[in-house]
């Protein structure tokens, strides 16, 4: 597909990882579920492979982590790792990266996708985004809307409208999180898929949507392209971005834009988003343990432990624990019940009110 471009939005921080997440090595830069020692930032690269060479990837991520980023990515050009001065939500980044790509390709194609994401099908994953893809070269913006297996109340959700051609329907609505009660009544029916951030369409109709929904994002893209036609936009950048509005490009356009159209798809998904999942796709062993090779269990079950000191492998023992979470840096070591992995966060809130900014 030789006008295609993916852009890979990788400036979060991920403080549900701690300790292995940090503000210098965030969770996409992890390699927290799928092939050994491989980050998810990479990960979400390979598999676009056979679509999307990495000479027409596009990162978008922020200053801390520029380095990190592209050292993670040898095959990236590193013109292509886009460093935002400050963060704008995802509207901003994916509309100065369109128009970067644009002054390349007036006509070009572009994928827009988390950096975070486990795909277990990447074959089925590959075929809805090229679904996807041929929706936007008809003018649609896409999505792919992730089949939902449980009543999920942490996902937005995506309405399924009229058919549009074979797997493309288009969106009736968006629809924030919702409840318990909602979450199983749209299992139930069948007509929602969860939305997993990933979206498709031509440049301009993307920068034509901009200008439309977000002007005050239009013209500040205008300004870019101005400074960058002279050779200054390094220059406009720092003074033009941090004044963008801050905003999803869900709610700031693609829940007003005219021609939506979703990709229904069920290849694994999984947005990695706590050491409970990171455990849920690990290997286990026959009692449900996710350990580190050599380590010593009597009676444990359930448990996850990750060994990420870069000394000397640890030799772990586990006797009569059940269903917890150990990680160990070379500077700090977390405990914590599975079942409460969430509140990892707290570790994070507890230490910056410590001022031990060293450990963040």
């Amino acid at each position: 597909m030789p006008h295609v471009h993916a852009v890979i939005l990788a400036g979060g921080s991920g403080t549900r990882f701690w300790p292995a997440s940090r503000r210098h090595l965030p969770k996409q830069l992890l390699p927290l579920a799928g092939r050994e020692g491989e980050p998810l930032l990479a990960a979400t690269v390979r598999r676009l492979g056979p679509l999307v060479p990495p000479s027409r990837v596009w990162i978008a991520t922020g200053p801390r982590i520029a380095d990190a980023t592209a050292a993670a990515l040898p095959h990236v050009p590193r013109a292509h790792v886009l460093v935002e001065p400050v963060a704008r939500n995802t509207a901003p980044p994916i509309g100065w990266a369109a128009a970067t790509i644009a002054r390349e390709e007036p006509d070009a194609l572009v994928a827009v996708l988390p950096a975070d994401h486990y795909i277990a099908d990447e074959p089925a994953f590959r075929a809805c985004v090229a679904r996807a893809l041929a929706a936007a070269e008809k003018g649609y913006v896409a999505t792919i809307g992730v089949v939902p297996t449980r009543p999920e109340t942490g996902y937005g959700y995506i309405e399924v409208g009229a058919p549009l051609g074979e797997g493309v329907s288009a969106v009736a609505r968006f629809v924030e999180k919702p409840d318990r009660d909602r979450a199983q009544a749209f299992l139930a029916g069948g007509a929602h898929l969860w939305n997993a951030g990933m979206f498709f369409f031509r440049v301009d109709v993307m920068r034509a949507a901009i200008a439309k929904h977000l002007p005050a994002l239009g013209e500040g893209l205008a300004k870019l392209d101005a400074a960058a036609a002279r050779g200054a936009e390094a220059a406009a950048l720092a003074e033009v971005f941090p004044a963008m509005p801050s905003i999803s490009i869900d709610h700031g356009v693609m829940e007003k834009a005219d021609k939506l159209a979703v990709v229904p798809g069920s290849f694994g998904w999984n947005d990695i988003g706590s050491w409970e999942v990171a455990w849920e796709l690990a290997a286990h062993d026959v009692e449900g343990n996710a350990l580190p090779e050599g380590t010593v269990t009597v009676d444990a079950a359930n448990n996850l432990v990750k060994d990420l000191t870069s000394g000397p492998r640890r030799r772990y023992a586990l006797v009569g624990v059940k269903d917890l979470v150990i990680v160990e840096t070379d500077d700090a070591v977390l405990v914590i019940p599975r079942e409460r992995a969430q509140d990892v966060r707290l570790v994070v809130d507890a230490l910056q009110a410590r001022g031990e900014t060293d450990r963040l």
